[in-house]
């Protein structure tokens, strides 16, 4: 498997990660090629799609051995299923698969670069493979979603104390806002007290949750930034 390309997005770490693509539309991505993959040709006919799928590798979560069985975050970490009947990067393989919204393609001094919507990847996240999504043959409207299916509309009340995001740009905050409404901690973690910190957009997130209300309680601009 050769990396033809990789995704630089907003996420430092995975701490924050959407858990599926799709689930923050707004999130955006650069997919730069590999200087081997920098031809224009091999993408004829891409912009014609509006979404396409990304074969990716867990970078962040590579394990020497396996395990038959997971603990999926949303049942609360101590429900065991097997890892094929979930999406957990801890896999024999650590291989990914998204649905991207293509937003446009980019000429220049990297050659053609894919700008996307819709992740659910860290930055720097290596590609293995780009496939057009075809919605009459990839959509399956009668699909059943098992145990996922009752967390999909799994939502948190996000709130910002006072001042907090007067200096963030405002795309940047909306962002923001809809990626802590999925509610990054682990489900077993329920402290109302318990500060969490999260990276994003070179911003340094501090945040509490209390029941269904997810209060901002800091924002801080990373020092790398």
């Amino acid at each position: 498997m050769k990396i033809i390309a990789r995704i630089y997005t907003d996420f430092p770490d995975k701490f924050g990660v959407p858990r599926q693509s799709g689930l923050v539309p707004g999130l955006t991505g650069r997919i730069v090629f590999e200087p081997e993959y920098r031809d224009a040709s091999a993408l004829r006919g891409l912009d014609g799609f509006s979404h396409m799928w990304l074969i990716w590798k867990f970078s962040g979560s590579v394990m020497e051995k396996w395990s038959p069985t997971v603990r999926p975050p949303r049942l609360g970490g101590d429900t065991r299923m097997g890892v094929f009947a979930t999406r957990s990067p801890f896999r024999p393989n650590p291989i990914g698969l998204s649905c991207v919204k293509l937003e446009r393609i980019e000429y220049g001094s990297e050659g053609p670069v894919i700008c996307v919507s819709g992740i659910d990847m860290i930055d720097n996240t290596p590609i293995f493979d780009i496939k057009p999504y075809l919605p009459d043959a990839d959509c399956k409207p009668d699909a059943l979603s098992g145990f996922a299916g009752k967390y999909a509309d799994y939502r948190l009340k996000v709130e910002f104390s006072e001042g907090l995001g007067d200096d963030v740009a405002p795309e940047k905050l909306s962002q923001l806002e809809k990626v802590l409404a999925c509610d990054p901690r682990p489900a077993y973690q329920n402290d109302p007290e318990r500060i969490y910190g999260m990276s994003f957009a070179g911003l340094n997130v501090k945040f509490k949750v209390s029941a269904d209300v997810l209060t901002v309680v800091g924002i801080e601009v990373c020092k790398d930034n």
